[in-house]
């Protein structure tokens, strides 16, 4: 049950807040002191994405005092109880309402995406762009290929690259995302795609990561380097095509 998650977490965040009666009176300067800062940085943090930025700190730090100094609780376990079941349901209300605005947002941007030139829309609601054409071999599902990728949000935000850490990567075909899995089967070695790909297509409401929120459309520029064993066939690359096709493929 989540309300159980949150009373060790709460406890954690009241250690560093317990005495503490401003933002001045906080010494950050023996490595004790800094890891209890961090542990309830981290922590505050964790509640805030459970929808719990709005928790008295006051209150927590003095229940944090009564225990320590063996006081009597000022609430009974009851009431305790009750009060963790109202924040547990609360925010799975306010979950329920992110995902409908996540998915909402989605539909959205794919709707107007699809209108842009030069973007075709599959049969699956997978969206891609050719950047670079070249004439290599294609994979299959059965194959393992090197790829260089950046994955996005519609907003922008990177959340991961191996662009960025230099390093291309070695996976197979058939064992990524759907998204994935569609769109490397349409590429030729040599070339470069982006893709946009609905969540249902990606992580859909189980995100892997807090950095992909539940339902997000994800948007993937990818380069298909090579295929693993078929390393003897060089692509020829060709300019991308100046002319948009159909946005959608029957």
């Amino acid at each position: 049950m989540r309300h159980q998650r949150l009373a060790p977490a709460i406890a954690l965040v009241g250690l560093v807040l317990a005495g503490c009666d401003s933002e001045t009176s906080v010494k950050l300067d023996t490595p004790a002191q800094k890891a209890s800062y961090g542990i309830g940085l981290n922590m505050g943090k964790s509640l805030a994405q459970e929808g719990m930025d709005d928790l008295d700190s006051t209150a927590v730090a003095q229940g944090i005092d009564d225990a320590l100094t063996k006081q009597e609780q000022k609430l009974t376990d009851e009431e305790l109880m009750e009060a963790f079941a109202f924040l547990q349901t609360r925010a799975e209300e306010r979950m329920v309402e992110m995902n409908k605005e996540a998915v909402a947002a989605g539909e959205k941007f794919l709707a107007d995406n699809a209108k842009r030139e030069g973007v075709k829309t599959t049969d699956s609601g997978l969206q891609y762009e050719v950047i670079k054409q070249a004439d290599g071999a294609q994979p299959t599902a059965e194959d393992v290929v090197t790829v260089h990728y950046e994955g996005s949000l519609v907003d922008g935000t990177v959340f991961d690259s191996s662009i960025k850490r230099g390093s291309p990567i070695d996976l197979p075909v058939g064992g990524v995302i759907p998204g994935w899995v569609e769109g490397l089967q349409l590429m030729h070695v040599g070339e470069k795609y982006k893709l946009y790909i609905p969540s249902e297509l990606a992580y859909g409401e189980q995100s892997p990561s807090p950095l992909i929120p539940a339902n997000s459309v994800l948007i993937f520029e990818l380069e298909l380097l090579g295929i693993k064993g078929d390393e003897s066939q060089a692509p020829t690359e060709e300019p991308a095509p100046e002319a948009a096709e159909p946005a959608t493929e029957q």
